[in-house]
């Protein structure tokens, strides 16, 4: 009887589509498992935020893989998309062994802290002992945003929700910009001034050695985006993990990454494979080697955390300017496309900027008015 009904329901459905314009409507019929997913996380965020030990493993389960999901396209992406014929869960293996090497290291150095001390700094040193329910569902409109496959800040939206005074957001967002050009002009420098250099070391098959140098190099960059993006994560979990506490903030990333890999990437995936020539292995161990280089040079000058997505797309924004502008072999594209295509991505990251401030200032509006006098004060 049950299946007799489900044909009318489907019609149904699809009449309530039907008045909605037909891009929207067809994305949330195709949406739709994931969609009614998502309202269910979001009521369980409202029933259970006001009791905290609850809350703030949920908030973490939520955020843990939200994050990495999205912030996949930084580390992994390249990596993905240059060994898109390997098995999933030898990639899997290797960079799920590289972050519990990565955090163990921290939490054993820094008395229970996983995050290399980026939650020390100035309005993110003390863990939140109560939960708002904006703070437990930020992670879910994170997730609403990589399904869009829009790169947004991940530090951005998860870290302003807790932060307890203006000064820490504004200076997570000074570093952040800091970060874009800094990468934009780095990535312009290295491809003009080499362009001559690369172009006879991509120019025919390559070598033997550039596989096992790229997991080398790739190994690296994920390890050195831990050190800044596992307080993302940790946001929600005290200041300094116990040893249960510690193995199932590891075990759950862990077999998280397990589920990314065995997707590959997901959708959000396409910000790197729509980029001019990322799947060659060496240009993405290149682009892994350059974007490491750069954060772990502000991994080393404060423990201010920082939005890495910032820093990937301003690098691959400056790499695509350098491309479109030397057009070696016509890997580049034309200039005009080239700016299309990294302003749409700059659009998404600043529409992730807005969120995350209107998240926070939801949660404490005080905020607000304390941001416009820190900018225009």
């Amino acid at each position: 009887m049950g299946n007799k009904k489900s044909p009318g329901l489907r019609r149904f459905m699809r009449g309530l589509m039907s008045l909605l314009p037909a891009s929207i409507a067809e994305w949330i019929w195709e949406e739709r498992r994931f969609l009614l997913l998502l309202g269910f996380f979001f009521i369980i965020s409202g029933i259970f935020y006001d009791t905290p030990q609850v809350a703030m493993w949920l908030g973490f389960f939520f955020a843990a893989y939200s994050a990495i999901a999205n912030d996949s396209i930084q580390t992994i992406g390249t990596f993905l998309a240059s060994n898109a014929d390997k098995k999933w869960w030898l990639l899997w293996l290797w960079i799920g062994g590289i972050f519990i090497v990565t955090v163990f290291y921290s939490w054993y150095t820094y008395s229970g802290d996983v995050t290399y001390e980026r939650l020390t700094s100035r309005g993110f040193d003390e863990a939140p002992v109560s939960f708002k329910f904006l703070q437990v569902a930020a992670p879910l409109f994170l997730l609403i945003l990589t399904r869009l496959k829009m790169p947004v800040s991940t530090t951005f939206l998860l870290l302003s929700a807790f932060a307890a005074t203006t000064t820490g957001i504004a200076d997570v967002l000074y570093k952040s910009l800091s970060g874009y050009f800094i990468a934009f002009i780095v990535a312009i420098v290295i491809w003009l001034g080499l362009h001559k250099v690369l172009k006879r070391l991509f120019s025919g098959p390559a070598g033997a050695f550039w596989r096992p140098l790229q997991w080398v190099v790739s190994g690296i960059l994920w390890a050195v985006w831990l050190m800044q993006d596992a307080a993302n994560i940790a946001v929600y979990l005290p200041r300094s993990l116990g040893v249960s506490s510690f193995l199932v903030f590891t075990g759950f990333i862990f077999f998280g990454l397990g589920i990314l890999f065995y997707l590959r990437g997901d959708r959000i995936q396409q910000i790197v494979t729509e980029k001019s020539y990322v799947t060659d292995v060496r240009s993405a161990t290149v682009i892994d080697g350059v974007y490491a280089a750069i954060l772990y040079y502000f991994k080393t000058i404060s423990v201010i955390p920082m939005s890495t997505t910032w820093v990937f797309i301003g690098l691959l924004a400056g790499r695509e300017i350098a491309m479109s502008i030397t057009d070696a072999k016509g890997r580049g594209r034309p200039v005009q496309q080239a700016f299309v295509l990294i302003s749409k991505d700059a659009a998404y990251a600043i529409i992730g900027l807005i969120i995350s401030i209107i998240i926070a200032v939801a949660i404490n509006p005080v905020i607000l008015e304390e941001l416009i006098n820190y900018f225009f004060g």
